[in-house]
């Protein structure tokens, strides 16, 4: 296989390389310390802290991982 690059046509700049941020699972425990502050709501005070205190650290871990990240570039 011959490595063929085609030209960029006229009027448009090829994209600057961007880095992908790194996984992680902030967004899934976000999602889940929604679920349980609205399933908290329905049931017990308990779970309702649980869900909060879930949200609450997933968020700051989430916010920290942005600020980092920014930092690094």
């Amino acid at each position: 296989m011959s490595d063929q690059t085609q030209p960029t046509p006229q009027g448009w700049e090829p994209l600057p390389p961007e880095s992908l941020p790194r996984p992680n699972f902030f967004p899934a425990g976000l999602a889940m310390g929604t679920a349980f502050i609205a399933w908290g709501l329905i049931t017990s005070l308990v779970v309702f802290a649980v869900g909060l205190g879930l949200f609450t650290a997933a968020l700051a871990g989430w916010i920290y991982e942005i600020v980092r990240e920014r930092n690094n570039h």
